[in-house]
């Protein structure tokens, strides 16, 4: 018997140097919210990264295929949504960008969570934390990809591979929701905040990480960069080595009409970094589609209310965890609780 399971669940950044833009109502966007590894950190995983490639235990490149969920975090009101059509054009900006690199995104799920707080929330947070207690699913078979509104004009945020086991639930992106495609986060409004994080969730850094100095983004053929750059300004170079600045690469902070690439060092370095911290999805994991789940605010009583909805071939088994024998498909819980909805094959 296949199940699914549904955790009641968190998260780490990784960027710099903010770039700024405006959408369309005069906000100021802020390009990342990904924080820089700490140098300690940065030498270790470089080390062993180096080992790793010099080792001979890299495996052949192959098409790594990625169930992602998506988390519509919206207002108590139901506002800051996305419609299905915009979910399905951000995947297929996620494949346009990173077919040449090995990589197919596929739709594992949509949910939508009405709840002010956490669309609202701000990095490395209390309320990040308890959004994504309550809402990854099997982080390390799958990219939990969270919608919200987010607060500060932040257009997104990540982790890394190695700043949690693969299967902490603090693990996917956030991005703003007028990000997507048809959003109007103008001039970041193509879906490339989505495809810019998801590269920091497969372990690549900023192009200007490190400035002009060694190692740069340790990917030996992006220029090195002094800092990010903005708008498109094709032509810019601000180191002394060889190459013009990589603005067109999808881990610079152009605009999302500037950027339109990935390396083959690029790609290299996220089979190792898969490899390496996130074995289980590079092994293949066989993740079935989820059922419908919804989770409403908290009542007045500080309890959660959670609906999960099998969808076709699947059928509602059980609750485990702190909700187990429950046998009805809602349920309330608290929020310090951790439930775990089982569904199975259909015979």
């Amino acid at each position: 018997m296949k199940k699914n399971i549904v955790f009641l669940s968190i998260f780490l950044l990784v960027g710099a140097n903010p770039a700024m833009g405006f959408d369309n109502g005069g906000t100021a966007l802020t390009r990342c919210g990904t924080l820089s590894p700490s140098p300690e950190v940065a030498a270790e995983v470089y080390d062993t990264l180096q080992a790793f490639l010099a080792g001979g235990e890299m495996q052949v490149a192959k098409t790594v295929v990625i169930p992602v969920a998506f988390h519509v975090v919206r207002h108590d009101n139901g506002s800051a949504d996305v419609t299905d059509q915009q979910i399905n054009d951000q995947l297929d900006v996620l494949n346009a960008a990173y077919g040449y690199a090995g990589y197919q995104f596929t739709l594992h799920g949509i949910d939508r969570t009405d709840n002010t707080a956490w669309s609202t929330h701000s990095p490395d947070s209390s309320k990040e934390r308890q959004m994504k207690k309550a809402l990854a699913i099997s982080p390390e078979c799958t990219l939990n990809f969270y919608i919200n509104d987010l607060g500060d004009g932040l257009l997104g945020y990540a982790y890394y591979p190695y700043s949690y086991d693969e299967d902490h639930f603090i693990h996917g992106v956030v991005v703003l929701y007028s990000s997507l495609p048809g959003g109007d986060a103008y001039p970041y409004d193509e879906g490339d905040t989505g495809t810019h994080e998801v590269g920091h969730y497969l372990g690549l850094h900023h192009t200007f990480e490190n400035g002009c100095s060694a190692p740069g983004d340790e990917v030996g053929d992006t220029p090195y960069e002094a800092s990010p750059a903005f708008g498109c300004p094709v032509g810019r170079d601000t180191c002394q080595s060889a190459g013009e600045d990589p603005i067109f690469n999808f881990m610079d902070y152009t605009y999302d009409a500037c950027m339109n690439e990935f390396t083959s060092g690029q790609a290299e370095r996220m089979d190792a970094m898969v490899q390496l911290y996130k074995p289980t999805l590079w092994a293949g994991c066989n993740v079935q589609p989820l059922s419908t789940l919804k989770i409403e605010a908290p009542t007045d009583s500080g309890k959660l209310i959670i609906k999960a909805k099998p969808n076709k071939g699947w059928k509602f088994k059980e609750w485990a965890g702190d909700c187990k024998g429950k046998k009805k498909t809602v349920v309330k819980m608290n929020k310090d609780q951790l439930c775990t909805a089982v569904f199975e094959k259909k015979n």
